[in-house]
Order: structure tokens, then sequence, then C-alpha cells
């Protein structure tokens, strides 16, 4: 029997509706609590995570706890962070009116009494609504240059590892602020380290970037939860095992950096596919599994959470209209005009409310055109895929799965996925085949069934290494 290990998840942000909302869920699901509703009274549960619900249904369905041994149970992660807001998490919490107030109440001392990690930032990478909260910050000594900055995050995640006792893998999570785009560009890992260990380097360089570097250096993966370019080829290097070798030269780069961790980690990315999205190429391969031509897709989303309120600056609301209209990329459908809108609405807090209409044309091109409309909380949708992510990348690690399966795997998760998943259909149906293919091979059941097919004499052996191979490439 494998011995279930302790995943920790480090979020940037963690004062942010989606980490108060995770903590609050984590804590309600480990002590099994129950409260009033405005309907009824409900218990904890973890649906929205396929690493935590069971499968379902004649043909099993989603969910994939109980089918793959060694899945680390969100109920025991260790859960902390970093925020450049001092606010106690409780009380964020209770600010955010994200869940019931029932729950809030059972779970909020225990999380006033959570600790806050300072967050590195740069007042010019967010926007301007966001610059009189940042009370909680590197200062001093730590904050003086890029490398300075780097290595108190990696003594941050050092310090956190050792105290929590987590002998599972970690992941790192930009939920932060979307942040501008970043104009450093590098050719290679190398090139990277080089500019964030030189002290007077003046690169434009963003905190995300400096969070993921650590990660690597860390041995800890890194998910690109935000719309901004923080990932490239350069970082993912960075994470690749045959980089970082334990034996580098004391003349390379990365040694300026020893120690640090040799074993895998992923970088994963870009933005959380949660809500209006998801459903949108859900919607659109329903139409394309019609043969329908979709021609039209305007859709308009509007709430009122500081995530919104931080994209009412241009530079970073540019960073997020640059995913949500690339989500079909690779589909290829020159003729679709798709348009977005999204509006800052206070009132409406942190309830997502998004209308789409989708036109398409169908036989002899009459067209067909259908509407949706959505509501919930957008930290409902979104802190699910938190966990997952957390949770596949400790699986993964565990069962040695290459960065570019790990890519493929999760794709389902981000709006664009990057790496090894660049430019892999965006429908969420072949993306859990994907999922389930990977799956498959890192716990050797693809090769199980291979065998069973040779010993029933329904394939041959040659037939059995040909198949073999396939799973493979």
């Amino acid at each position: 029997m494998m011995v279930q290990t302790v995943a920790g998840i480090l979020v940037v942000g963690i004062g942010g509706n989606n980490g108060v909302t995770l903590l609050a869920g984590q804590i309600a699901n480990r002590d099994k609590l129950s409260w009033e509703t405005q309907a009824s009274r409900v218990s904890a549960n973890w649906y929205g995570c396929l690493t935590q619900i069971p499968p379902r249904g004649v043909h099993g369905g989603v969910g994939f706890q109980g089918r793959y041994e060694g899945l680390a149970s969100a109920d025991n992660a260790v859960i902390g962070g970093w925020d450049i807001r001092s606010t106690k998490l409780g009380q964020a919490l209770y600010d955010c009116r994200v869940l019931e107030p029932d729950l809030v109440r059972q779970v909020r001392e225990e999380m006033d009494g959570m600790d806050i990690m300072e967050g590195v930032w740069d007042p010019s990478f967010i926007g301007e609504s966001q610059h009189e909260t940042a009370l909680n910050v590197v200062s001093g000594e730590d904050n003086s240059s890029t490398r300075c900055r780097v290595e108190r995050i990696r003594r941050d995640i050092r310090t956190w590892k050792e105290k929590n006792n987590v002998n599972g893998h970690i992941t790192v999570i930009w939920s932060a602020s979307v942040e501008r785009p970043a104009e450093a560009e590098y050719k290679s890992a190398d090139e990277l380290l080089d500019a964030i260990y030189d002290d007077s380097n003046t690169d434009d360089i963003s905190p995300s970037m400096l969070y993921a570097a650590a990660a690597a250096l860390e041995g800890c993966s890194f998910v690109n939860g935000g719309s901004q370019n923080t990932l490239s080829a350069a970082m993912m290097t960075l994470f690749e095992q045959s980089y970082r070798q334990p034996n580098a030269s004391s003349t390379s780069v990365l040694s300026k950096f020893a120690p640090y961790a040799s074993n895998q980690a992923y970088c994963l990315g870009t933005d959380f596919k949660a809500g209006q999205t998801k459903f949108k190429t859900a919607a659109v391969e329903y139409l394309r599994a019609l043969g329908l031509s979709p021609r039209v897709i305007a859709s308009a989303n509007h709430l009122g959470n500081n995530d919104m309120l931080n994209l009412t600056t241009k530079k970073t609301l540019n960073a997020k209209m640059r995913v949500k209209s690339d989500i079909f990329g690779p589909w290829q459908e020159d003729n679709l005009d798709h348009k977005v809108s999204v509006m800052y609405t206070p009132y409406i807090g942190d309830e997502k409310r998004d209308y789409v209409e989708y036109t398409s044309f169908g036989f002899l091109s009459s067209e067909h055109t259908m509407v949706t409309y959505t509501r919930c909380m957008d930290s409902i949708l979104c802190v699910p895929l938190m966990v997952d992510a957390a949770v596949w990348c400790d699986y993964f690690v565990t069962h040695n799965v290459s960065p570019g399966d790990a890519a493929r795997a999760t794709a389902y998760l981000f709006k664009v996925p990057e790496g090894g998943a660049k430019g892999v259909d965006p429908g969420f149906f072949y993306q859990m085949r994907e999922l389930e293919r990977v799956l498959q091979k890192a716990s050797g059941k693809a090769d199980d069934v291979i065998a069973q097919g040779v010993s029933k004499g329904i394939i041959s052996e040659e037939q059995a290494n040909a198949l073999r191979s396939l799973s493979t490439m």
C-alpha cells in the first residue's frame, strides 16, 4: 500500500478571495463541518475538485478519487502563502462575502490565527487600486535586488516546509492580482538566472517571474493562475531536471544559486479556465460536433471583486483580454468573430454574471443562435482548479511523469495551456481523454490492459509492443 503524502500548497495572494475560500473549504472538509444556508443545512464537500471526488454513474463519469492510488487528500494538505495585504485571513473571508455567514463564523477564528508571509511586489506591475493596501511587503535588504527577492522567497519556502512537516510535493500557485505583461525576454534559463543574479540589472522582471524561479530552485511546481506572461521557454527550462543537475559545474550560472533542488517539478499555466471560458469552449465544442460553423460569439461578464477592480487599469486589462480572446486558436475557426467585454460592478462582489450569444451557420447557411446566462461565485469555480493543480503535481512527481505529459494532462485547467500543452485541442472532452491517457500510463494500468489482451489471445505480443510504443510517444 502506497503511503499517502501530505501535499503542500503555497498561494501567492493568500488573502484574496481565492486564497481564503480555499482555506475555509479545507478546514470545513477536514473538520466535517455543516452550516445553514437560505435553502437548507449543507455539509462540507469537495465538489468541483476532480481529484477529490469519486466516480459516479453507470459509466463512472468524472472523479478520480479511489481510481488511482496515491492521490493526495486535500483534507490533509498544508496551505499557506504570501500577500501584500496584512488583513487577517478570517477577516478577509468575512469581507469578501463569498461563503455563507454560518460557515464563515465557524472557521474565522482559526483563519485569523494563520501566518501571512510578506509579499514581493513591484507597484508598476499592478493597478493603482492595489497600492494603498500594500502594507505587508518585503522590504530592506531582502528587497534591494532581484537576487535578494528570489532568495527571500526561497527562504520562505524552506522555512514553511520545515515548520509544517510537508513530506509531499509543494506547488506554488499565483493567485494574486493580474500583472501587466513583463517586457524582459530571455532565450535560455542561463540568461534568466544571470539577469536575476546581477544586482545591477534593471530588466523588467515581474514578481510572478521571481516566484516561479524561486519555486524551481526549491524543487516546487509553479502554477500561473493569472493572465500575465510569466511563463516562457527559458522559465520552462529552469523546471526541467536535466537543467537542475546536482553536479552542475562550479562555473555555471546555476551554481550561483546553490544549494538548489534537483527533483522533478512542473511549470503550468496560463490563467485558470474556471467559469465562463470553460463553458464557452464546451459550447463551441458542442456546435462543432453538430457540424455547425460558429460565426459570432459575443460575451459580456461583470463582477465586483478585487481581481476585477485591478483590471480597471488598462495595463492589466490587456493581459486578461489576451488570454480570453485566444481560447479557440487551435480550432482555426478563421471566420469566427469573437468579442469579449468585462465590467467592474462593485455591488455584485465575487458573483460573476455572464451572458453569451452564439451564432452559427447550419445547413444551407441557415442561422443557429443560442444564448447562455451563468451566475456563480468566481472563487467557488476557481478554488477546485487550484486544488486539482496541486494534487496532480504531487501525483505526477511521485510517478515520474514527464513535463510534457503533465502539461497536456492538466491543460483542462487553463485558458491558454503552455509548454508541452501549447496548441492542444481546447475541447474539454479531448482534454479529459488526455488526462486519462497520462494517468493510465503513469499508473501502469495501460500496460495491464495490453498484457491482458495478450493473455486472452485478443492481440499478439508484436501488436502489444506496438501499442506500448505508442504510449511513450
